[in-house]
Order: structure tokens, then sequence, then C-alpha cells
């Protein structure tokens, strides 16, 4: 239970400060107002980091299903948790994107753009393609995978710092196409929120999408456990 506790607080300390940063950059009238993508990819970077030192020690620190999935493929985790891990990271995703919109509900009515108040919860792709948009997805998150697996190889790597350089790494350099969503629990999590929650004026969940960012980190979380077998 300790462990289940650790990834539901985890993933929702992770969803709630990165979709704060990306609300307190986008959303009107707030002080963070168009500061930027810099700003988005530094805030996330910490966002994944603070939990990490948080609750490491607690459950491994997935706080993804895609790093879950990975890490069973490696035979580094017990296929028998990971139902559990990944209902506890989506619970916590859920929960967190609510708190979102309480933290910031002025600055969503405040805003009347729908797609703005649908991205402070879930990303989306820049150009809609979603054959390339699922590339992506699996592309940035085999790499996000596949370096956790080395940093956890290499013990004279500080885990959290090595984990956040990740991130800092996949929000400028791969970023730009779909958001790297990079996590179930960090887009589909926060979706669901939106969709049950009475937000001003808002738009669909673009559930025609939603796919993307589910599968593709899935897909690319364990082909790099596979991979990672074979390496490390």
């Amino acid at each position: 239970m300790e462990a289940y506790l650790g990834e539901f607080l985890g993933t929702m300390i992770l969803v709630f400060l990165g979709d704060s940063v990306v609300a307190n950059v986008i959303l009107a009238k707030t002080k963070g107002n168009g500061s930027g993508w810099a700003v988005i990819s530094l805030g996330w970077m910490v966002a994944v980091m603070v939990p990490v030192m948080m609750f490491g020690s607690m459950s491994g620190a997935h706080f993804n299903p895609a790093v879950t999935l990975g890490l069973v493929a490696l035979g580094g985790f017990s296929a028998a948790l990971a139902p559990a891990y990944i209902a506890c990271q989506m619970l916590g995703g859920i929960v967190a994107g609510i708190l979102v919109w309480v933290f910031y509900k002025d600055h969503f009515d405040a805003t009347e753009d729908q797609n703005t108040k649908l991205a402070v919860f879930s990303t989306g792709p820049a150009i809609r393609n979603l054959g390339r948009n699922f590339i992506s997805e699996f592309i940035a998150t085999f790499l996000l995978v596949f370096a956790i697996i080395g940093i956890g190889n290499a013990v004279d790597v500080p885990g959290p710092v090595g984990v956040a350089a990740i991130i800092l790494a996949m929000g400028t350099a791969l970023g730009g196409t779909t958001g790297y969503a990079l996590n179930p629990a960090r887009d589909l999590g926060p979706r669901i929120a939106y969709a049950l929650l009475p937000i001003k004026d808002k738009r669909d969940p673009d559930w025609g999408y939603s796919w993307v960012p589910v599968l593709g980190p899935l897909a690319g979380g364990l082909v790099a456990g596979l991979l990672g077998m074979l390496v490390f």
C-alpha cells in the first residue's frame, strides 16, 4: 500500500505542477502569461524531479504507465503489480487535473479561447498528422524510458537529477511536435478531469487525438524495456 500511495501522490504532484506551469503561461491574466516554452520546459523538469525525490524510496517513482510497462519488459518490475501501479497513476492524473482547475479557475473563466483551456490539461499536435504524431510520442518516450534504464544502471549518476535532465531535453528538443506527453497518466488523466469539470465555455476533449499520447508512449516504453534488457 505504501508503494501504491507513493505512485498516486507522486503522479498527482507531478501533473499538478506540470499542468499548473502550462496554465500560468497560457491562461489569461496570470502573472506568467506569455512567458513562453522555456518556462514550460523548466517547469516540467522540476515537476518531475520533485516527486522523484519525495517518493523514489517508496515506490520506485514510476509515475508513468509507460515507465511501468518498460520496467516490466526489462524484467525489473513485477507484472503482477503493474495494473495497480497504473491505476494509481491514472487516478493521480485525474485528481491533479481537478486541482489545477480549482487553483486557476478565475483565469479559466477569463480565457476565451477553448483550445487554450484544453491545452492546460492535455497535449495536442502543432501539425495534426496522427501517424507522425504517434511516431513523435513513440520516439520521445522510447528515449525517456531507455535513458531512465541507463541511468538506473549507472550507480554514480544521481537518479532525480538525471531524470530531470532527460525531461528538460525532451521539452527543449522534442516537445515542438506534440507537446511531449510521454505519459498516459499525464495526458489521459487530466483529459478525463477536463471532460468531467464544469469549465466555462469549454470545447470537447478531443477524444479523436487522445489515443496518440496513450498508445505512443506505451509502445515506446515497451520497446525501450526490451532493448534495455539486451543492452544493460
